[in-house]
């Protein structure tokens, strides 16, 4: 059996596929967190494909760096769900309204693409690759970002889209509510961070009794 025939090539191969129609169809600029997040997820799986077809595998390379961007994608579609659209089912704009472009690439690069990251850090291999001692690292990207965004504000006044969610806008409530939503988001992106751990030991623990219970075969 090959490479070729195998599950995970094919799986990520989609995940490939999704971000890079998500960003392809979308009007997007790399200022946006949702951008930025879907472009590592497009290298990193290109790369893991890339990687098992070469070296004949079903383990993704880069255990740690697949953790980190599985919390990125995940904080991704969770923010843009919950604070964004509010709850608001995605699926009519893809079929009413002038722009079902824009609205298709944002329904692959919100929903569908980290569906399937999820899917494929609680079922495909490697397993138990995670540390709690990653989620101090993994989240120096979207504090990073948080920290570009509102000092690239305060020193170049006519940048274009200076802030790009509303959570970091201060001319209606001041700074002190933008801090305070970012200290929110902080500790919301650390409970993740942990939830994506703790799902990487749970899937190993159950694929574990599964190996137990399932009778060797003759």
């Amino acid at each position: 059996m090959t490479v070729w025939t195998r599950p995970a090539l094919w799986w990520r191969l989609a995940i490939v596929i999704s971000a890079g129609t998500g960003l392809t169809l979308g009007t997007g600029s790399l200022v946006y967190f949702t951008i930025q997040s879907n472009v590592f997820v497009l290298a990193y799986f290109a790369g893991a494909v890339y990687w098992m077809k070469r070296r004949g595998t079903v383990d993704a390379p880069a255990p740690r760096l697949r953790g980190a961007v599985t919390l990125y994608i995940l904080i991704t579609g969770l923010v843009s769900h919950i604070l964004l659209e509010h709850g608001a089912n995605p699926l009519p704009g893809l079929f009413d309204g002038p722009d079902k472009l824009q609205h298709w690439s944002s329904f692959f690069l919100h929903y569908v693409t980290p569906v399937l990251v999820i899917l494929d850090w609680l079922t495909l291999r490697p397993r138990n690759a995670s540390h709690w001692r990653d989620i101090p690292l993994w989240l120096a990207f979207p504090l990073g970002y948080a920290g570009i965004v509102m000092a690239r504000a305060a020193l170049f006044s006519n940048y274009p889209t200076p802030y790009p969610y509303f959570f970091f806008d201060p001319t209606e409530k001041g700074y002190g509510y933008v801090w305070g939503q970012i200290v929110l988001l902080t500790v919301e992106f650390v409970v993740l961070a942990a939830v994506v751990v703790g799902l990487d030991r749970l899937g190993t623990l159950v694929a574990g009794k599964l190996r137990r219970t399932v009778p060797a075969e003759a």
